[in-house]
């Protein structure tokens, strides 16, 4: 199924039902498919073909969504990409996207035109609100009153191109086809217990799998999906109190700050009948806390990726709560050999318990069919019909899964992916840095925190110091930045000059001075 059939299913089904709602307005299914109607004739207009990509650089909108259903009906398709990145990361998923044109708001402007110096061939720009440096803005297109017929659909067309981090620490691009994701909300819908005329709450971004398929599965039954473009505990709570949202698909972070905002705040959340959480594991004391806050109806451990979306789910977390489960609807699970040194092949299997790479069927109809323009990365991750997910794991006495790390030790803080290099490599641009590691550590509301071991050269410098030196950089995003800083007086390497990340996260190195004295390079509470 295609999913511009989806929505005009879904508004015939029920014209009446509300659809979406932000800060700017609410839209039943009948305004809001005509909105989109409208938005792809005016995109045509600007020259948007078929087969063609368009990025979206904005928070979550009614603007954003509506752009997304409108490419559909061209026949072309959306790259969302992360609002927080700096111009030059923007600039390289232009680029490597070869996206025709792209939509933007007023706080991403600045960066959009920066990136688009570097970008020529994006050449349409749209923004959602009023419209400057001759760009067109969306409420032009809402308003242009043009209808345009449908392209011929095909379910192998591509409907979106995802950005994922790799080991190479540059983004992929992760073409994934209308049938992908028709066949992944289908399951989510199946693995979360969602029914008709559901509402939740849009706040995990749309450039994520978990924002896309919170969108999409409201498409599917008539639900609503609640847009909150930045999110805020407080007014999360009003929120979901005043649209009676029923359920809720977040990251562990931010249901951290919920469960501590609500031992602090009065809030009526009688109305939250389902929990899913995903990007993340959750500590067993967070899933007990949301347990006992919420009663939840269904509470489920959502493991997936942008290549694949679910790998597994556990909706039995009062009993198991750090297990992630069994396999998915459409999925079948092993646990192999963990070396990222060699090919390790899908047959070869460990024994119970033991930690290895956590692969996954790619037949299911849920499976990308490889990277953008990455031959090589491609190679590295579908390999004799599995998809290699770089995870590390283990299966336990009851057949369920256990996510232990990384294979090649990326950082996932608050459900975003941080390579080690990337920070690295702005790190080392100090002169009082004379050699530097980044690894993730435990945290309680980030899953990780990223760290810095720092070995200076002479006198160390100073935590603000290199935090400043991460803002100002334009090759990193804010959120990527070290969040603690540990002065030592070597690096443990192997003798190929590999960083040995497991024996600094076990604490096995020597601090510059005690750690009592590092008291300065202490993790930062900035939530950015």
């Amino acid at each position: 199924m295609h999913l511009a059939t989806m929505l005009e299913l879904a508004a015939e089904r029920h014209p009446e039902a509300e659809a979406i709602v932000d800060e700017r307005g609410r839209y039943t299914y009948a305004r809001w498919h005509e909105r989109i109607e409208h938005v792809a004739a005016g995109l045509a207009e600007l020259g948007v073909r078929a087969g063609e990509f368009v990025a979206c650089v904005t928070r979550n909108s009614e603007a954003m969504a509506t752009v997304y259903f409108a490419l559909h009906r061209l026949g072309a398709a959306a790259v969302p990409l992360n609002f927080r990145w700096s111009a030059g990361e923007l600039a390289y998923a232009l680029r490597d996207s070869g996206a025709v044109g792209v939509l933007y708001e007023q706080t991403t402007a600045g960066r959009v035109a920066e990136a688009l110096g570097q970008a020529p061939g994006c050449r349409i720009r749209v923004q959602a609100g009023p419209a400057a440096d001759g760009a067109v803005s969306f409420a032009q297109l809402v308003a242009s009153g043009a209808r345009r017929p449908t392209a011929a659909r095909r379910d192998d067309d591509i409907n979106v191109m995802l950005y994922t981090s790799g080991t190479t620490g540059r983004p992929k691009g992760v073409p994934r086809t209308h049938r992908n994701d028709y066949a992944a909300t289908v399951a989510m819908i199946i693995e979360h217990g969602l029914g008709r005329f559901e509402r939740t709450l849009g706040v995990m971004p749309l450039y994520h799998t978990m924002g896309l398929h919170s969108l999409l599965s409201m498409v599917f039954l008539n639900g609503a999906f609640i847009v909150m473009s930045q999110f805020d505990p407080d007014a999360a709570l009003r929120l979901v109190a005043r649209e009676r949202i029923g359920s809720l698909y977040l990251v562990p972070t931010l249901f951290h700050e919920l469960v501590r905002r609500c031992a602090e705040v009065p809030a009526d959340l009688s109305c939250v009948r389902k929990l899913a959480f995903a990007g993340a594991p959750m500590t067993s004391t967070l899933v007990r806390a949301l347990i006992d806050r919420f009663r939840p109806e269904t509470f489920v451990n959502h493991y997936g990726s942008t290549e694949v979306y679910i790998h597994s789910t556990n909706a039995r977390l009062e009993a198991s709560p750090t297990s992630a489960g069994r396999a998915a609807f459409h999925t079948r699970l092993r646990v192999v050999a963990a070396d990222p040194d060699r090919r390790v092949g899908p047959e070869e299997v460990v024994p119970q318990g033991e930690v290895g790479e956590i692969i996954v069927d790619a037949r299911s109809p849920e499976a990308f069919g490889g990277y953008h323009n990455r031959p090589e990365a491609t190679a590295r991750a579908l390999r004799d019909g599995w998809y290699f997910t770089g995870d590390t794991g283990y299966l336990d006495d009851r057949g369920e899964i256990h996510v232990t790390g990384r294979v090649d030790d990326m950082i996932i803080t608050g459900g975003e992916n941080v390579h080690p290099v990337e920070v690295e490599d702005v790190l080392a641009s100090h002169p009082g840095v004379l050699d530097v590691a980044v690894v993730g550590l435990p945290d309680e509301k980030w899953g990780q925190i990223v760290a810095a071991f720092v070995v200076p050269a002479g006198e160390a410098p100073t935590p603000e110091e290199l935090d400043r030196l991460c803002l100002e950089s334009r090759r990193l995003a804010p959120f990527k930045r070290p969040r603690r800083y540990v002065f030592v007086r070597t690096i443990p390497r192997t003798a190929s000059g590999k960083i040995l990340r497991r024996e600094l996260r076990e604490g096995r190195y020597e601090p510059v001075a005690p750690m009592e004295e590092q008291a300065g390079a202490r993790p930062q509470t900035t939530s950015d």
